[in-house]
């Protein structure tokens, strides 16, 4: 067995996981998210690497209630943001994260000077105010001590290998944002000059060959309650994890995961960048150097349905029967979801996208209002499927693919059935690349079983097509007010 571990943003989660797809019960430890002034957001990293000890202690017992051996240590977890370390891997101040939005303001300056726009054309790497790059510069403007006491500038899987392993190293789909040439797996200097970062080089580990396997260090081990240089898997990130944890296989296959946040992507064989109306999206390097992730990862998923039925008094249970008494369409009420305080990074970049509703009336009920939100989530995750090229199969993960009228919306907005894995497929994601680096690959044809179909319905369908034109006006006029 392996134990599989994903450090989600404010839950850290592991489970034994068999060549077979065999999992037991998921343990789950949360961690703190910091939200400060200044559209600034932070996490402690020893806080992190807390809640893995507890949750991998967790499955340990169960292994060994079970009788199971224990094979390797398979690791996936948030990407982007800025994890700076020192050479013991000692967070050089709080980890900042992923939503931070202190760096908006480099990001409109890259934008309007074209900085943004070359990047992208160099590496495929649409920015966003959390990622590395802008929140590098920021840092260099702002708390430039910080980056001169550190070793690395990482993210948050390294930064646990490196406490784990004593490695200091990178995934390839991490580094892919927003430096890594995916093609090559260099980083390309010109890019990094483009953005000012030249002298921070230093700073960037090389990514890790596919297949690499890092010993566990023995004062680590006794703290898990594991065997002394147990071999560590180390990525890729939570959204590829979860693209192979749910069947990504043949190019042209997308996945959606209906998560905290709305990740659309598509496998490829071929590297160039998105191409699209905005430098948006990530083009990432898989554990198969012949294949290639495109992948649209908007702000708001189930953040947004979170908001409005806490806003609205409504418990997550009830929302199935809730969506089923408001009518395609919602009565006339339409929404658009962007509810990140940060505002949107696919499938276009605009730090002042803002959320709304319109065409309420006094007979528009709350059902009405969720129904209406929840299909323009699924507008957003067209649009950003449209901008990828998906022409294959389509699979859906995350907790917003376990709401069975959702999962409906979702297929009758994009015209086609799906494919949903309940599973935590982000684990099964990195075990599947930790068995292959084992020298033990998986059944992917078994793996790919464990999912249910849900059909789009004709009606839906057509109906729907009218909604997503209406949807793509309003944002386009929505985006020229928010320039002005």
């Amino acid at each position: 067995m392996i134990v599989g571990v994903d450090v989600g943003t404010s839950v850290t989660k592991a489970q034994l996981i068999g060549r077979d797809g065999h999992t037991t019960p998921a343990h789950e430890a949360r961690s703190t998210v910091y939200t400060l002034p200044g559209n600034r957001v932070e996490q402690d990293l020893d806080e992190v690497i807390g809640t893995v000890i507890t949750v991998v202690r967790a499955v340990v017992a169960d292994a060994r209630r079970l009788g199971e051996p224990i094979e390797a240590l398979a690791l996936t977890g948030q990407g982007d943001g800025l994890w700076l370390r020192d050479a013991k891997g000692a967070g050089v101040g709080r980890a900042l994260s992923w939503m931070d939005g202190r760096a908006a303001g480099i990001l409109d300056g890259w934008t309007a000077d074209g900085v943004a726009h070359h990047v992208h054309q160099r590496t495929g790497a649409g920015m966003f105010p959390g990622s590395a790059a802008p929140l590098l510069a920021h840092l260099a403007k702002h708390e430039p001590e910080r980056l001169a006491d550190a070793a690395v500038a990482g993210y948050c899987v390294d930064a646990i290998v490196q406490r784990f392993t004593g490695q200091i190293t990178v995934d390839a789909s991490d580094a892919s944002q927003p430096f890594l040439n995916v093609a090559t797996r260099t980083y390309d200097e010109a890019a990094l000059d483009l953005c000012g970062l030249s002298p921070y080089r230093r700073l960037l580990a090389e990514p890790a060959p596919p297949g690499t396997l890092f010993p566990l260090l023995p004062d680590v081990a006794a703290q898990l309650g594991l065997p002394p240089g147990l071999p560590v898997s180390a990525g890729p990130f939570d959204i590829p994890a979860c693209g192979f944890g749910s069947g990504l296989a043949q190019p042209g296959d997308g996945n959606l995961i209906i998560g905290t946040t709305l990740a659309s992507q598509v496998l490829t064989d071929d590297p160039a960048p998105v191409t699209g109306d905005d430098p948006a999206g990530m083009l990432l390097a898989t554990p198969d150097e012949r294949r290639y992730l495109r992948v649209m990862p908007a702000m708001i998923g189930t953040a947004g349905l979170d908001w409005l039925l806490k806003l609205l008094g409504v418990r997550i249970a009830e929302l199935d029967a809730l969506l089923t008494t408001s009518p395609l369409g919602a009565g006339g009420v339409s929404a658009l979801p962007f509810l990140s305080a940060s505002g949107e990074r696919a499938p276009f970049v605009d730090a002042r996208a803002r959320g709304r509703l319109d065409g309420l009336s006094p007979l528009t009920s709350r059902a009405d209002l969720i129904r209406a939100l929840c299909e323009s989530v699924a507008y957003s995750a067209r649009h950003c499927m449209e901008t990828l090229g998906v022409t294959g199969a389509v699979t859906a993960c995350g907790g917003g693919a376990r709401s069975a009228e959702w999962a409906r919306i979702f297929a009758g907005v994009l015209g086609t059935d799906l494919y949903v894995c309940d599973d935590a497929v982000g684990i099964r994601g990195a075990a599947q690349v930790a068995w292959q680096a084992l020298g033990q690959p998986v059944d992917a044809d078994r793996w790919r079983a464990q999912r249910r179909t849900v059909t789009a319905d004709p009606a839906a369908i057509e109906f729907y097509a009218q909604g997503y034109a209406d949807y793509r006006h309003t944002l386009a006029a929505a985006r020229d007010g928010w320039a002005r």
